[in-house]
């Protein structure tokens, strides 16, 4: 099986080695390894996403974001940083992803916050009492008393807590490899760009490669959402892991680059609504990110290096 995968792999070299000596001009290898990401503020408009005591998800995730790009403007000049909205407005996730796909960004970040499903109910047995029940209709309808199990009842908070990051399942890396396809549009990421107009959509060698991004992209975004939640344990934060979710993250695999979507807290918990809505808690939220944007980068500098020197 391994030889098999090396014979295509061998095919597809060569298939665009063959391409470059056909006299049709070539975009040229980028030497940066991370030129675009794409912030997305989750939610917006009519979709008002999860809501807190006093404040809304999409208000908070637009307020993080812009915070963000400056951020990242500041810090890591050298990219550009192209966002899906910025002001309160309603775009479909099918939209996010078309925003993003165009942009042709090398790395998707999205910005959401969690609940954990409003107040906790309690519920407390404190004995038994009577309650009057009744038999029968009419002149013949009797009384009688029964014992029923009483309870105490009562509402807290909601103590969920913390981060988590999520990229997209396994068992969507067809609707992934599917967006590569649809996107790809002569363009493959900064460290592995190669020209590909030439080949048949259906060709093996063009697949063999739109496989082997898929699984790249994967990788990538599942190392990213590590470093996150690894970055936000350094200030403190509780970390609820980075995760794969089957679903209800379409846009996850329908951007034709590695991306992330980072629950930056919860929402329905009193107190990190306080912190999701405080300057203080969305800048350490941003100050989180730009650290994990460049540790990544990093990443890929290294491997743009290396693969370079071979």
């Amino acid at each position: 099986m391994r030889g098999r995968y090396a014979a295509l792999f061998l095919l597809s070299f060569g298939l665009i080695l063959f391409s470059s000596y056909t006299g049709k001009p070539r975009n040229p290898i980028q030497k940066q390894a991370l030129r675009k990401i794409v912030i997305d503020a989750g939610h917006g408009g009519s979709d008002a996403g999860a809501s807190g005591q006093y404040s809304k998800e999409k208000d908070i995730t637009l307020a993080i974001a812009l915070k963000l790009e400056a951020m990242l403007k500041e810090q890591m000049p050298d990219v550009q940083i192209d966002m899906t909205r910025r002001t309160d407005v309603f775009d479909p996730v099918t939209r996010k992803a078309q925003i993003a796909n165009q942009a042709k960004g090398d790395l998707f970040v999205c910005i959401h916050v969690n609940e954990g499903g409003g107040p906790m109910r309690h519920k407390e047995f404190i004995g038994y009492k009577e309650e009057t029940h009744y038999k029968g209709k009419g002149k013949k309808r009797k009384a009688y008393t029964v014992k029923v199990k009483d309870y105490r009842t009562w509402t807290t908070p909601n103590t969920a807590k913390g981060t988590e990051t999520f990229i997209y399942g396994v068992d969507k890396s067809n609707a992934a490899k599917a967006a590569l396809s649809e996107n790809e549009d002569l363009y493959l990421d900064s460290v592995s760009a190669k020209e590909l107009k030439d080949f048949n959509p259906t060709d093996p060698a063009k697949m063999m490669i739109i496989n082997m991004k898929t699984q790249s992209y994967f990788n990538r975004s599942a190392n990213l959402a590590l470093t996150i939640e690894e970055e936000f344990q350094k200030v403190g934060r509780i970390s609820r892991e980075a995760k794969q979710r089957q679903k209800g993250i379409w846009v996850l695999q329908a951007v034709a680059m590695p991306a992330v979507l980072v629950e930056t807290g919860f929402i329905s918990n009193p107190e990190e609504e306080a912190y999701l809505n405080g300057e203080d808690g969305q800048k350490e939220i941003c100050e989180v990110l730009v650290r994990s944007l460049k540790r990544y980068k990093y990443s890929l500098e290294k491997q743009l290096s290396g693969s370079a020197g071979k």
